[in-house]
Order: structure tokens, then C-alpha cells, then sequence
């Protein structure tokens, strides 16, 4: 019962760890983080993105251009922008050690305890790679929040938005530190199903030889 119960559990932290990684790296590179409505032309729609920011307009064309200097960004594009990238990292590594780790695959199928290893590494680092999503992606939301209530600037100035990039970067972490969590879970299920490992038993005695008896060199001719 157990034991199918960590089966399950692997399969759906390995799907929730490869759909929060894949939706990491587009949140990444999509200019999609905020969106603007300029009220003066309404035909164009502002979008900014971690590397880039582009201008749709009304006929369906698309213009973006770089950001120009790394420096020159913000505080909180800068460090989401490693932050990022370090959880892109996080989670292809952590997929791969847990699927190293996984009931079906033959990697180590003779040593149970490193297959247990793997996962739980794995799972650690999916774990990571969540966390690191979360916070860029909640820090330039909190920003964007900011300036958007900001009572300094005058309410005839456009005010910044959130993009589909923030609700997909949420979804992302969330799935990545889910997925991490039923693997490390399914680890530690596994642990628990090993079964012990039999015990030694003292071979039978030599026939004709009293038990505890023990043949000595010297004697060798007297029993022949």
C-alpha cells in the first residue's frame, strides 16, 4: 500500500517539477512581466520583461528593443534576472537527480539507499528552485504595487501593471516547491518499505564432529 502510494507520489512530483520548470524559463525570457496603457494612444500596449520591453500596437506589430546597460536597471530587475536564471539552473538540476532516483529507472537499483539520496536531493533542490522563482518575481510585483499607489506622482501619468509573466512566475515556484516536496515525501515513504536484511546464519557442522568442536593441525591424523 505503501509502496504504491510512493509511486504515485514520485510521478506527480516529477509532472508538477517539469511543468514549474518549464513555466521558470519562459517566465524568464517572456516581456511579459508588466504591461502599460498609454492613455494618450490606446492603440499601444506597453509590455516590460526581464531582458527586453516591447510595444504592441493595434495592427498586431510587434516592436521591442533590449534593455540598454544591466546597470542601468532597476535594483529588482537586476537581481531577478540572477535569480532567475540561478533557478532555471536549480530546477533541470534537481529534475535530473530525481529522476535518477525514481522507482523505475535501473540507475542504482542495487543500492536503495542512493536511489533515496537522489530524490531527496532532488526534491531539496526543486525546493530551492521554487523559492528562488518566488521572490524576484513577488519583489517586482511588490514594486509594481508601490508605484502604482505612489500619491507623488500625478494620476495623468500611466502607472505600470502586472503582465501575465507575474501570475505564470507564481505558478511556477509554487508547482517547482510542490513537485520538490512530494519527491522528498516519496523518499523518505520508500525508506520506511525497505525490508531488513536477512540475518547470518552459522552453516551446519561438519558430520561426525561434535558441535563447538575444532579441528587442530596437530591432531588432523588422529580424526583421519
Amino acid at each position: 500500500m505503501a509502496g504504491g502510494w510512493g509511486a504515485k507520489a514520485q510521478g506527480g512530483g516529477m509532472l508538477l517539477a517539469l511543468l514549474g520548470w518549464i513555466s521558470s524559463c519562459v517566465t524568464t525570457f517572456v516581456p511579459l512581466w508588466k504591461n502599460l496603457n498609454l492613455d494618450l494612444n490606446e492603440m499601444e500596449v506597453w509590455n516590460m520583461g526581464l531582458w527586453q520591453v516591447c510595444i504592441t500596437q493595434e495592427e498586431g506589430v510587434v516592436e521591442c528593443q533590449a534593455h540598454g546597460s544591466f546597470l542601468a536597471l532597476p535594483p529588482e530587475l537586476r537581481i531577478s534576472r540572477l535569480l532567475m536564471c540561478l533557478s532555471n539552473g536549480l530546477g533541470l538540476l534537481g529534475c535530473l537527480l530525481a529522476a535518477l532516483g525514481l522507482e523505475g529507472w535501473r540507475t542504482c537499483e542495487d543500492k536503495p539507499g542512493r536511489k533515496r539520496q537522489l530524490l531527496l536531493g532532488g526534491g531539496a533542490t526543486l525546493g530551492l528552485a521554487g523559492i528562488t522563482t518566488l521572490v524576484p518575481v513577488s519583489w517586482v510585483a511588490y514594486n509594481t504595487v508601490l508605484d502604482f499607489w505612489d500619491e507623488t506622482v500625478p494620476d495623468i501619468v500611466p502607472r505600470w501593471e502586472f503582465g501575465e509573466a507575474t501570475f505564470l512566475g507564481w505558478f511556477a515556484g509554487a508547482f517547482l516547491a510542490a513537485g520538490g516536496l512530494l519527491l522528498a515525501c516519496s523518499a523518505r515513504a520508500s525508506s520506511t518499505d525497505t525490508p531488513p536484511a536477512p540475518a547470518c546464519h552459522q552453516g551446519p557442522a561438519a558430520p561426525g564432529l561434535p558441535r563447538g568442536h575444532h579441528l587442530h593441525p596437530k591432531n588432523a591424523d588422529l580424526v583421519i
